[in-house]
């Protein structure tokens, strides 16, 4: 282990504390994963982007780490509100599709974003269609002991029953409506207003497509109900690290502790690490308004993801970020500055030691205080800028690639900029000997062939009175 000490703010206690795990040396984290029934857009990508840094700095400073995160294939209404049609059901609608073919589709499509990225996988990913037994059981548990009842066919979580259900935040049930995504209507199955719904039956959705038979009729789970079991199924009832936007805040992750420390009786987890909004101009980036970026579209616009990736980590996770096409053209220039300088480290010289342990652990202090990216990448900078050899230069590159995956390990396996212009000049003045031996013979099919050859390479020939010369092309 580095000798550092890590301070996470933790939004269940509103500060920013030191971080010790339940176990020595283990960290079991959760992250909520996509709905898989459109696109992931860039906003959403920013919150998994800023959760794998979170992982990858446990494991540089040595932490074992097991990171779980579900997939929701089912249960997630058009409202966080436990309101409107399922939000799966709705994409395949959309497409004339069934919700398996859209589950599998953009489950896929959201792991390759996640690559292009450099998003870990994480340890386990789970559907949440694979673990219907699961949820059935904790149902009954909360049903058994007076946390939930059923009405209109349909069982729900009783909040009145606990002493304190707003431990997320400090807001009234009237301001945390804002959370909510969509307009809520009025459930009249209800006994408090924050009731929230474990399991829906067929008495309310006819139509929807994936049902199981339960003790209380047929149907599908509710949302919050997933992640509160998939995560104790992989990382037991004591979890260190709970991850996600700050739009789960509420309901889900408040819903989630409720039902989780009804179930457990105890405390169920430490940390709550959430990751603040990507806003545009007209305000937060959201799928319903039909105007969201995907990282496909930003490749069709030339840009890297790796610059959309690097756009992230020079803000810190708790503040708002707003997207701009100036924004990240301005951070494209920057991550082309950075790839090239890392590029030209040659490999000549030892390593430095001494200065490697000093600047390892100085890129771990920037990031144990509260993951501050923004810090590290200065560190990374400023050891660019060191007098040391380019050997200790680039050990540290790929030590800092292991948090950062910026890709800048790519530009260490490429062919330094002054080794390709050698080369190419000494390629280019080959062929203009063969041509001009060519021109001599009358050979002029062959001297055009060579002309062409070298264009196709990007080099302009011009010739002069004083002979031919070159250049690249722009």
């Amino acid at each position: 282990m580095l000798d550092v000490k890590t301070s996470l703010y933790n939004t269940l206690s509103k500060k920013i504390e030191e971080f010790v795990p339940n176990e020595e040396g283990r960290v079991g984290m959760y992250t909520c994963g996509p709905t898989v029934y459109h696109y992931a857009h860039i906003g959403n990508l920013r919150s998994y982007i800023m959760e794998d840094v979170l992982e990858k700095y446990l494991r540089y400073v040595g932490y074992d780490v097991k990171r779980v995160m579900n997939i929701t294939d089912v249960g997630h209404l058009t409202s966080d509100g436990d309101t409107g049609e399922d939000k799966m059901l709705a994409g395949a609608k959309r497409e004339h599709k069934s919700v398996m073919d859209i589950a599998r589709f953009y489950t896929d499509a959201f792991m390759e974003d996640c690559r292009k990225l450099g998003i870990k996988k994480p340890d386990v990913v789970e559907p949440a269609t694979n673990c219907i037994p699961e949820f059935i059981h904790m149902i009954e548990v909360l049903l058994e002991k007076g946390y939930a009842y059923l009405s209109g066919e349909n069982v729900y979580f009783d909040t009145s029953k606990l002493a304190q259900y707003y431990v997320l935040s400090t807001q009234n049930e009237e301001d945390l409506k804002v959370g909510v995504r969509s307009d809520v209507d009025e459930d009249t199955n209800k006994k408090n207003k924050t009731d929230f719904v474990l399991w829906f039956t067929k008495s309310k959705f006819e139509n929807q497509e994936m049902k199981w038979d339960s003790p209380w009729g047929i149907g599908y789970p509710g949302w919050h109900i997933e992640c509160s079991c998939i995560s104790m199924k992989h990382l037991g009832e004591y979890m260190d690290i709970h991850c996600g936007g700050v739009d789960n805040i509420f309901p889900h992750h408040t819903n989630e502790i409720a039902q989780s420390e009804s179930y457990t009786g105890h405390k169920w987890c430490n940390y709550w690490f959430h990751v603040n909004h990507l806003n545009t101009k007209n305000g937060k980036m959201s799928k319903s308004k039909g105007e969201f970026l995907t990282i496909s579209l930003l490749e069709e616009k030339g840009y890297d993801p790796m610059t959309y990736r690097l756009f992230c980590l020079l803000s810190h996770y708790r503040k708002p970020l707003e997207f701009s096409w100036e924004g990240l053209d301005n951070v494209a220039l920057t991550y082309d500055k950075l790839f090239k300088r890392v590029k030209n480290l040659s490999e000549e010289g030892p390593v430095d030691e001494t200065a490697y342990a000093v600047y390892e652990k100085r890129f771990a202090e920037a990031l144990a205080n509260d993951i501050n990216t923004s810090s590290a990448i200065t560190v990374l900078y400023d050891m660019l800028k060191e007098n040391f050899t380019d050997a200790t230069k680039r050990k540290l590159v790929v030590r800092y690639e292991e948090v950062l995956s910026l890709g800048l390990t790519r530009a260490l396996e490429a062919v330094p900029e002054e080794k390709v212009d050698s080369e190419l000049s000494a390629y280019v003045e080959r062929m203009l000997e063969e041509r001009k031996a060519a021109k001599k013979e009358k050979d002029f099919a062959r001297a055009d062939e060579i002309r062409d050859e070298l264009s196709a390479k990007g080099i302009i020939l011009k010739d002069t009175r004083e002979g031919t010369v070159w250049e690249k092309a722009n």
